[in-house]
C-alpha cells in the first residue's frame, strides 16, 4: 500500500491525527492493534475524564465535537428521563471522575461515525488488527512500515509521513528514532521533582480495566486466577493519596443500588468513582442496575514494565495486569469486606458486552506512559507547574504554540519505585518543538510519545492532551504536504510558523494561547457548571 500519511495507532492522538489529515484533502492509511478503534476510550475502556472547565475553555472544537458526539448517542438511543436527556452537560455515567463518563461501546459507535464520511470517500483507509512489526529507514526518513495481521499475513505501506499514535511508542523502537524510556536524572532534565538517578524501567504503571455490575441474590464468582494467592497479600480498601501521602479506607460500594438524584454529589465510594451508566438516570425499569469499571489503585500493576524489554518481555507484563485485575475482582467476590459486615460480593457481575470481551477485561490494558521521542524541545516540569512557575505570569510561554491544554501533573506508583505525585499546573500551551524528533524528517508523536519527560508527560495523556498532540501532529503534515517543506522547517522559519499557525486558528478554530485572566488560574476547581455557564 502506498498513501500520503501512515498513522499507526488509532488511539485518541491518532485518531485525530487521521482526521484532521484528512479534512486538509490527504490521503491516510490509519491502523490499530485492536479491532476497535479509538484507543484507551475503547479498546482499554477507559471514560472521558477531563474536569469539568473542559466544556468552558477554550480547547480544541474537534474535542468538544467529539464529547457532544457521545452525549448525543445517549439521546438518541438511550431511554433517558426528561431532564437528563435535556441537559447540555449530560454525564451517562454520574461519575466522581470527570464529567463524561460513558460505556465504551457508546464512545465506539462514535469513533466509527467521525471516520465514516472519510473512509465513504476513500480519504482514509482503517487497518484494524494490524501490529507494527519492522520499518524500512532511509537515512533519516522511515519508508514504508509492515504490519501483520493476526494470521501472520504481512503488507508494507510505504508513506511520506508516518505518525506514531501507538500505545507505546512502538515505531520509534523499530525506525530507530533516538528516545528514551522510563524516568530520567534530575542532572539530565533540571525538574525539581525528578529522580537523583535515571530509571528507564521505572514506568507508570498499566492496568487492565473490567467492567461489572451488581445482580443482588445472584452468585457470579469467576474462577480463582492461578496467581491469586500472589497478588492477595496487597488488597484492601486502604490507598494512599498521592497529593497529600496519608492513608485512607476507600471502600467498593456502600451505595451501589441507590438512586442517587441527577444533581446531588455521588457517595465517594468505588462505584460511583467509575460509573459509566446511571440508571436513575432512566426511565423505570430500563436497567436493573449500573455500570461500573474497575480501574482503581489496587489493579495498577506496577511489577514489570512494557517498555525497553522484548516482545516476551512485553507479553508477561500485559499478563501480569491480565492476572492482577482478575484476581482483584475474586477478591471482591469472595474475601472483600462489604459494607454491611459480611464478606465478598459474589453479586458482582462482569459485563463482557461492555468491552467486547469474553471475560469483561477490556481488549487492550490502559497504558499511562510510552517510549518518547529525543525532540527539538523537551517539555519540562518547571514550565508546566505552579509550584515552579510562582511569580510568573503563568506557564512558559511558547512562540511556537500548536494548541492549548489544562491538566494536573499526575504520576501513579510505577515500576521501578517511583514516588506517586499530584502537581497543580498552570494552563499551558503545546509547543510545536516538543513532536519534532531531533534527527528523524518524516515521523511525528501522537500522544505521550512527544518530547517530554517521564513527569511531564503526564500532563498529555489525558484524553484532551491525547487529541491535541494528534491533531497539531495532522495538521503539521498537511501543512508539509501542501508546501513541500519538512517539519523542522515549519518551526524554525518565521512565514512558515505564522502560516502553520493561522491554520490551526483559522481552519480548526483552535487557541494558540490563553487569554490573560486565565493564564494564571488554577488547573481545577469544585463544582459542576451550570448549563447557563454555556
Amino acid at each position: 500500500m502506498d498513501t500520503d500519511v501512515l498513522v499507526v495507532g488509532a488511539g485518541l492522538g491518532g485518531l485525530a491525527a487521521a482526521l484532521t489529515a484528512a479534512r486538509f484533502g490527504h490521503r491516510v492509511v490509519l491502523t490499530d492493534e485492536s479491532d476497535w478503534p479509538g484507543g484507551s476510550l475503547t479498546a482499554q475502556a477507559v471514560p472521558l475524564s477531563d474536569d469539568h472547565r473542559i466544556e468552558l475553555d477554550p480547547v480544541s472544537p474537534g474535542y468538544l465535537d467529539l464529547r457532544n458526539r457521545i452525549r448525543d448517542y445517549y439521546r438518541r438511543n438511550y431511554p433517558l428521563r426528561p431532564q437528563p436527556y435535556g441537559d447540555p452537560l449530560l454525564d451517562p455515567g454520574l461519575s466522581t471522575t470527570g464529567h463524561l463518563s460513558h460505556e465504551p461501546t457508546a464512545a465506539l459507535a462514535v469513533v466509527r461515525e467521525l471516520l465514516a464520511p472519510h473512509q465513504a470517500s476513500g480519504r482514509i483507509t482503517l487497518l484494524t488488527e494490524h501490529r507494527p512489526v519492522a520499518a524500512q529507514v532511509d537515512g533519516d526518513r522511515v519508508e514504508a512500515v509492515t504490519l501483520e495481521s493476526p494470521d501472520g499475513t504481512r503488507r508494507a505501506v510505504t508513506a511520506r509521513y508516518v505518525i506514531d499514535g501507538t500505545d507505546l511508542g512502538d515505531l520509534l523502537e523499530l525506525a530507530g528514532v533516538e528516545h528514551v524510556t522510563g524516568a530520567e536524572s534530575v542532572e539530565e532534565t533540571g525538574e525539581p521533582h525528578a529522580r537523583p538517578v535515571a530509571a528507564p524501567r521505572d514506568q507508570q504503571a498499566a492496568s487492565w480495566v473490567a467492567a461489572i455490575d451488581i445482580r443482588p441474590g445472584e452468585d457470579h464468582t469467576i474462577a480463582r486466577p492461578a496467581g491469586y494467592a500472589r497478588h492477595r497479600a496487597g488488597f484492601s480498601w486502604a490507598e494512599t493519596d498521592p497529593a497529600t501521602g496519608s492513608v485512607r479506607e476507600v471502600p467498593l460500594f456502600a451505595h451501589a443500588l441507590d438512586e442517587i438524584p441527577q444533581w446531588a454529589a455521588p457517595p465517594n465510594d468505588r462505584w460511583h468513582q467509575r460509573r459509566v451508566l446511571a440508571r436513575g438516570q432512566h426511565v423505570a425499569g430500563a436497567f436493573d442496575s449500573d455500570i461500573t469499571l474497575v480501574d482503581w489503585p489496587q489493579t495498577a500493576c506496577t511489577a514489570l514494565p512494557l517498555t525497553g524489554v522484548d516482545q516476551a518481555g512485553r507479553a508477561r507484563a500485559e499478563q501480569e495486569a491480565r492476572e492482577l485485575t482478575l484476581s482483584f475482582l475474586y477478591w471482591m467476590q469472595t474475601e472483600a469486606p462489604r459494607h454491611d459486615g459480611g464478606q465478598g460480593y459474589p453479586e458482582l457481575c462482569p459485563r463482557p458486552d461492555v468491552t467486547g470481551t469474553h471475560d469483561g477485561l477490556a481488549k487492550r490494558p490502559h497504558v499511562r506512559e510510552a517510549r518518547r521521542i529525543r525532540a527539538e524541545f523537551t517539555v519540562l516540569e518547571h514550565h508546566l507547574t505552579a509550584q515552579s512557575r510562582t511569580g510568573t505570569d503563568g506557564a512558559e510561554f511558547f512562540p511556537d504554540s500548536a494548541g492549548v491544554l489544562r491538566a494536573r501533573l499526575t504520576l501513579r506508583p510505577g515500576t521501578g519505585g517511583g514516588t506517586p505525585l499530584d502537581l497543580e499546573c498552570l494552563p499551558f500551551q503545546l509547543p510545536l518543538g516538543a513532536l519534532l524528533p531531533v534527527r528523524v524528517d518524516n515521523l511525528l508523536p501522537a500522544g505521550t510519545n512527544l518530547g517530554a519527560t517521564h513527569l511531564s508527560a503526564s500532563v498529555f495523556a489525558g484524553h484532551a492532551g491525547q487529541w491535541a498532540v494528534g491533531e497539531a501532529a495532522g495538521t503539521l503534515v498537511a501543512y508539509c504536504l501542501d508546501h513541500r517543506v519538512p517539519p523542522r522547517a515549519v518551526r524554525s522559519t518565521e512565514r512558515h510558523l505564522a502560516q502553520f499557525q493561522a491554520r490551526l486558528t483559522d481552519a480548526l478554530d483552535l487557541s494558540l494561547d490563553w487569554p490573560v485572566p486565565l493564564r494564571t488560574g488554577p488547573v481545577s476547581s469544585a463544582g459542576r457548571p451550570h448549563a447557563a455557564a454555556l
